[in-house]
């Protein structure tokens, strides 16, 4: 698959998933009872990071048991996990920079990567390759709405993800910028509902967090 066309999926999936909840999970027996919690609240668009060795199992399981779902693997840091999450059946890959071998691996993946970004030269780095989609991380620590306002001028075409600090009242001002395709955070499955199994209450966090993305694209 072409860049070009992992740009398109990338496109589709943001299309309808403007709140990205980027997820770590201590117990792999949360994996299905949050996915459905999220579901439950309007949610079919989800990151698991391979923070946890629970990860690559709890990817593996919901893509065969929620098949429906889109399921992407987030804190990719290497190829070896880079191949691990494409093995667990990853349909997005996420990374919290970018280095030569994670873009060079994404020139030929069967799914789109999604390269991190702080800097004006690291989007320059992944331009080179092709990239025209990326994840502003950590958002909010590297100039947030100020610095994405920045990069509208000389990176026209180029859209991005911004994660990594963004509180959920900020959501609404991040999906107001042209350049910003969708926002992804902890807030839509908190570790606090987790650990509490609080599946109504990731499900409410959802359903408000959803309504607000609304309310700000009908304006």
């Amino acid at each position: 698959m072409s860049l070009a066309e992992h740009i398109k999926t990338l496109d589709r999936i943001f299309a309808s998933a403007r709140v990205l909840p980027v997820i770590s999970l201590r117990r792999a027996e949360d994996a299905l009872p949050l996915a459905d919690a999220l579901e439950a609240g309007g949610v079919t668009t989800l990151e698991i990071t391979l923070r946890t060795s629970s990860a690559l199992g709890a990817i593996a399981q919901l893509r065969r048991d929620r098949a429906h779902l889109c399921v992407g693997a987030g804190t990719i840091l290497d190829g070896r996990q880079y191949q691990l999450a494409l093995d667990a059946g990853a349909q997005f890959i996420v990374t919290p920079g970018c280095t030569e071998e994670l873009l060079t691996l994404g020139l030929d993946s069967p799914v789109p990567l999604l390269p991190g970004v702080a800097t004006a030269s690291e989007i320059l780095q992944g331009y080179r390759f092709g990239y025209r989609r990326f994840k502003l991380y950590p958002a909010e620590v590297c100039g947030g709405i100020g610095a994405l306002k920045s990069f509208a001028g000389p990176f026209a075409g180029i859209r991005f993800c911004p994660t990594g600090g963004v509180a959920r009242h900020k959501v609404p001002d991040y999906l107001a910028l042209d350049n910003v395709m969708g926002v992804g955070g902890t807030w839509m499955a908190p570790a606090e509902l987790i650990a509490q199994q609080d599946w109504a209450g990731i499900t409410r966090v959802c359903k408000e967090s959803l309504a607000e993305a609304a309310a700000d694209l009908s304006r």
